[in-house]
């Protein structure tokens, strides 16, 4: 029996899973989309497959995957669908499918415990309060009896957990085959079971990191397959951007003096070693400094100048690349707080020299720890992974001090109490194909957006797929009774001041009529904070606010609380799952278009307008239509799921580009009096 074959008699209305899953009816889309992996893992190629909300897509790739006998690679774009696969879809098919196989899941290397770098920590564990204190207990308490290692086990302890870094798996500090826990590495032992499974579950950023690795010879994390599945697609790109490149930033530099200091403490060293390492410590604390606060005033100089910023931002900006600058002088890395700067100015060459002479004290600071920690020839591991590390940040110093590399973006970002100098490529189509898609014998890119009006054409170029089997399948939901779409009939230009006060009024008339119950979703916090606050005023139902509280928590308490209301940005617009009337509704202010100031965006339109292009057609519009269906893709995540869907951007109507985002759009009727709002909420 062909593969094809079997694989449909498992979604058959009397297969295997339909006698597993109670609720389980055969689905069209899911049948079609499962055929035609299948097709692909016989012949070969690239399947390009958008399956819209409710399809199924997850098993429809992982059962003509394992059926095939073919090991798979499965990236996904966020850690949480990667567990839910592995913990929810692949033990339902351990049962359902007539064949046996292993599965894995890995992560990157910074999820895990080091047990070398742990062990060192309790001895003296550099713990700020109390809070540290307690959760430290929670994680001694689970070391214990972790099989994995994988701190996503500890749901107690927050993400930005202070000190999990000193005792993580990263490669800077790993000394691989010399450590003496070497055999129980849980990375060692994560990428054992990956190199013997039949299904191996990764992200996104380590499909990336892996690529990269290979490309400098490096190595592998990831074994070999010949079937490769991206999940989440749409997202691909943007992952390869950030791992394709390069950054210096306070933090690693402070990082690399923190694990420095701790060497001198505890590694069996020789008097000229120490020493040597000392000195070239203190150097490397006083140069870092000296350079980030000069490259603070280069950026700052350069948002004067006109930079990547619109000129209202340039004082502002100016100002707070100053003051973070200055303030990143005095105090470290492990007590400084999240601040509420976050600003980007491209630089040059030219802009950086101001730079110069200080990035050369901190090369030269950086050489000469890389020296004394090789000094003798015979020193432990962990010096010895000083040395590595001074000489890769070196390295990737030189390549941002230069900023000359014409298929790179150079620029400088403020975030937090942390100073960024990165060098982006601006394409990263080639890198793609060459580095990923190339390498298995079968690739299936999947999402629920990936085309525009119907054609894969723009996220072909963005990914650089050339040859490609291309499928589209609906929605299984019934936008048409399941939803309606709002659009305000008067509303002013975005660019004018008082569409915040009008947009406002509407998201107040939404929220009346659907009781609550609803993302608000924005492209600036500016434009959250200030509707927010004047529905404060007028409603009385609960309001949550990102970045008051983790992203997992504040969504958890959301759909705990009747009536809530949570106000957003980008975070929320995609991969984010509320089944049932909790959400009823998503109000989106604004054409999701990325700002031509930031660098990546700015250097990607001035690259096409060099081709002859229009950016604006070609980049901005088709990424605004993908970013907006991610956003209204939150209402319905279920059959019985319904509600309204609201854009208060009035140029979706009025200008001529608009056309292209409502040919786009579900299929849901579509209306502009919000008493056709209130009629649909009462239909129940």
């Amino acid at each position: 029996m062909s593969l094809g074959a079997r694989v449909d008699g498992i979604f058959d209305s009397g297969g295997p899973l339909a006698r597993t899953l109670a609720a389980f009816e055969p689905r069209d889309g899911q049948r079609r989309m499962a055929a035609a992996v299948a097709d692909t893992l016989d012949d070969g190629g690239v399947l390009l497959v958008e399956a819209g909300t409710g399809t199924g897509k997850t098993l429809a790739y992982l059962v003509p995957a394992i059926l095939s006998g073919q090991r798979v690679v499965v990236s996904t774009g966020t850690k949480n669908l990667q567990e839910q696969i592995f913990t929810k879809d692949l033990p339902l098919l351990a049962h359902v499918l007539p064949v046996s196989f292993t599965a894995t899941c890995m992560k990157g290397r910074a999820n895990y415990l080091c047990l070398q770098r742990y062990e060192a920590f309790k001895e003296a564990p550099a713990l700020r309060n109390d809070v540290d204190r307690m959760h430290f207990a929670l994680v001694e308490a689970w070391a214990e009896v972790t099989g994995t290692g994988d701190r996503s086990e500890i749901d107690e302890v927050p993400d930005d957990l202070s000190f999990w870094p000193q005792i993580a798996a990263t490669s800077e500090t790993c000394a691989g085959a010399t450590c003496p826990r070497y055999t129980d590495c849980y990375v060692t032992r994560m990428r054992q079971q990956a190199a013997e499974a039949d299904v191996v579950i990764v992200n996104h950023h380590l499909l990336c990191a892996d690529a990269a690795i290979r490309h400098h010879a490096f190595g592998e994390v990831i074994p070999d397959s010949p079937a490769l599945v991206i999940d989440e697609a749409h997202q691909l790109e943007d992952v390869a951007t950030q791992h394709f490149g390069v950054a210096v930033s306070n933090y690693r530099v402070e990082a690399l003096v923190d694990d420095a200091e701790r060497v001198l403490h505890q590694a069996d060293l020789g008097r000229e070693t120490r020493d040597a390492i000392q000195r070239a410590t203190l150097s490397l604390h006083g140069s870092g400094r000296a350079f980030f606060t000069a490259v603070a005033e280069a950026a700052a100089q350069a948002g004067t100048a006109g930079g990547a910023l619109p000129g209202a931002a340039q004082p502002a900006a100016r100002e707070s690349y100053r003051a973070i600058g200055a303030a990143t002088a005095r105090i470290p890395a492990a007590r400084r707080a999240p601040g509420l700067f976050d600003e980007k100015v491209r630089v040059t060459a030219e802009t950086l020299a101001p730079a110069g002479e200080a990035g050369l004290g901190l090369l030269d600071a950086l050489g000469a720890l890389a020296e004394a920690s090789g000094k003798g020839g015979n020193v432990p591991d962990e010096a010895a992974a000083l040395g590595r590390r001074a000489t890769a940040l070196r390295d990737d110093l030189r390549v941002v001090m230069r900023a000359d590399d014409p298929a790179f973006v150079f620029f400088v970002e403020m975030r937090g109490g942390g100073i960024f100098l990165r060098a982006l490529p601006i394409e990263v189509s080639a890198i793609v194909r060459e580095l990923v898609l190339d390498r298995a014998r079968t690739t299936v890119l999947t999402s629920a957006t990936l085309t525009i009006a119907g054609s894969f054409d723009y996220m072909k170029a963005r990914l650089g797929v050339t040859e490609s089997r291309d499928v589209v399948l609906p929605s299984e939901f019934d936008h048409a009774s399941q939803a309606i779409l709002y659009l305000p009939r008067k509303m002013p230009d975005p660019r004018q001041p008082d569409f915040t006060s009008r947009a406002a009024d509407e998201v107040i008339g939404i929220l009346e009529r659907t009781e609550g119950r609803a993302f608000v979703l924005f492209t600036s916090y500016a434009s959250l904070n200030a509707v927010k606050e004047r529905v404060a005023r007028a409603l009385p139902y609960p309001l949550l606010t990102q970045g008051t509280a983790p992203r997992g928590v504040l969504l958890d308490t959301f759909k705990r609380t009747p009536n809530a209301v949570l106000f957003a940005t980008s975070s929320f617009w995609q991969g984010v799952d509320v089944v049932g009337e909790a959400l009823s509704c998503v109000i989106i202010d604004k054409l999701p278009f990325a700002s031509p100031g930031d660098p990546i965006v700015a250097a990607r339109l001035e690259a096409i307008t060099a081709r002859g292009g229009d950016p604006f057609a070609t980049l901005q519009v088709p990424l605004a239509i993908l970013t907006l269906l991610q956003g209204l893709g939150r209402l319905l995540r279920h059959r019985d799921d319904r509600g309204v869907l609201a854009i208060l951007d009035p140029r979706i109507q009025t200008m001529g580009y608009g056309r292209r985002f409502l040919a786009s759009l579900p299929p849901a009727p579509i209306t502009r009096t919000l008493d056709d709002v209130a009629a649909f909420m009462a239909r129940g």
